[in-house]
């Protein structure tokens, strides 16, 4: 779900909300060691993504909050924010290529750079893949 978040629109909030939940408290956030991670370079996106991120001519750059049934990716373009909200069952992690990561959500996706000497990204990306792990239904094959 691409939405833009430029404003206080309480209908576009609880979207959000119901899509992958409140977001975390300050004692949940603390305890967690944080809930996001900022300033991750856009190297590809859908075409959707793409007609927002062409508008202006600076560096496509995002970042990622960590929800209790999802994540939100945001990012700018011109004077507008936009989220790419993604539910957990939704969500479709890949690394592709050595230094890229690719998030999809149905026809939609972004594709994240990430070197090798960039721990906290690599860290923040197997957090989001435990996190997915937990949402996900038991397994028939867990119960015997």
């Amino acid at each position: 779900m691409l939405l833009n978040v430029s404003y206080n629109n309480p209908e576009v909030t609880q979207k959000i909300d119901t899509a992958v939940g409140n977001p975390f408290g300050l004692r949940e956030r603390l305890k967690q060691g944080g809930i996001g991670i900022g300033h991750l370079v856009i190297t590809a996106s859908s075409v959707h993504i793409q007609n927002f991120l062409a508008l202006d001519k600076y560096r496509n750059k995002c970042n990622i909050e960590l929800r209790p049934r999802g994540i939100i990716i945001g990012f700018r373009a011109l004077l507008e924010s936009y989220a790419f909200v993604i539910p957990y069952w939704k969500l479709n992690l890949y690394k592709g290529r050595a230094e890229e990561y690719s998030f999809y959500h149905d026809t939609y996706f972004i594709k994240i750079q990430a070197k090798a000497k960039d721990q906290k990204v690599h860290l923040f990306i197997k957090r989001i893949l435990e996190e997915k792990a937990k949402q996900a239904p038991t397994n028939i094959d867990d119960i015997y």
